[in-house]
């Protein structure tokens, strides 16, 4: 269970459409400085990174929280039995397979083939899926399973972010930031290593990242824009360090998917922090080697 949700942790980071809080960056850096990150782009920059960090979460857990059994008795024949008990593929699934892979293919293609963003090819593959024929679901059906306070969260968040960069109070967060780190003539790959760490210590007393991301974003970008050093992309260390807001790999508080895991009843809290402080660390040495090699080669460091 602790490898599923630190899986879905690390790919959050892979995929820009994968959680909410990457939405919410983007949605800044567009308002903020102009430009915006493609679903491609994203992907060629954070890929890596997931991949590498799924191998090592592999090493990690068989390690430190080894399987008390060799083989799962039946496992093969279970996994059959309820393949079996599924039956054909509905027409409606198909319906949805195919939105579903036109979308991605969407994504994929931003910027490339098309001008349409994630969030316009979303919205109509939503908009798809309640269509009279077309659709898979009624508004009847879907509504009682939106999660409403989920969306006013994200409403409350991204207003606080807003208000911020209205009231110019995230510059002023900024001067101070830079001017108590030190940060006005560091080098990228400074900036990049303090600020990283900085989110990962604050990430502890959040328990939403797409909150974090809110809260955090314009300041990061106000920092950066703060700074002296020459050549820096703020857009390319602003996406960088959004990478880190998705850290929530120490305590179970520190995202949704760790609650829902932690609330099956099949692991203590302490096994979660053990085996998540080992992950942070691997994750930010990580960051700052791919930050002195790769991304700095892709122009974002």
């Amino acid at each position: 269970m602790i490898t599923t949700v630190q899986t879905a942790s690390i790919w959050n980071v892979g995929i820009k459409t994968a959680a909410a809080q990457n939405m919410v960056a983007i949605g800044f850096i567009e308002k903020t400085l102009g430009k915006t990150i493609t679903w491609l782009e994203w992907l060629i920059a954070a890929a890596p990174f997931s991949i590498i960090m799924s191998i090592a979460l592999y090493f990690v857990m068989t390690r430190m929280m080894p399987p008390e059994v060799k083989e799962v008795p039946g496992g093969r024949d279970g996994i059959r039995k309820a393949l079996s008990d599924l039956g054909p593929i509905k027409a409606s699934e198909m319906k949805l397979l195919a939105i579903s892979l036109t979308l991605l293919a969407f994504w994929a293609t931003e910027g490339v083939f098309h001008r349409l963003d994630t969030s316009t090819t979303t919205l109509t593959a939503v908009a798809l899926m309640f269509m009279p024929s077309i659709g898979i679901m009624t508004w009847k059906e879907a509504q009682p399973r939106i999660p409403w306070g989920t969306i006013i969260l994200f409403g409350v968040g991204i207003s606080l972010g807003t208000a911020l960069l209205q009231t110019r109070g995230a510059i002023w967060l900024a001067d101070i930031a830079v001017a108590e780190l030190g940060l006005k003539q560091a080098s990228a790959l400074f900036i990049l290593g303090t600020m990283s760490l900085f989110l990962i210590v604050i990430h502890l007393g959040f328990a939403s990242a797409t909150a974090l991301a809110s809260a955090m974003i314009p300041i990061i970008i106000a920092v950066l824009q703060g700074v002296a050093t020459p050549g820096i992309s703020v857009v390319g260390m602003t996406m960088l360090l959004q990478f880190v807001v998705s850290f929530g790999f120490i305590l179970v508080v520190n995202a949704p998917q760790n609650m829902v895991a932690y609330g099956t009843e099949t692991f203590e809290a302490r096994d979660f922090v053990r085996t998540g402080l080992v992950l942070t660390l691997i994750a930010f040495a990580l960051v700052m080697g791919l930050g002195a090699t790769y991304w700095r080669w892709l122009g974002y460091v």
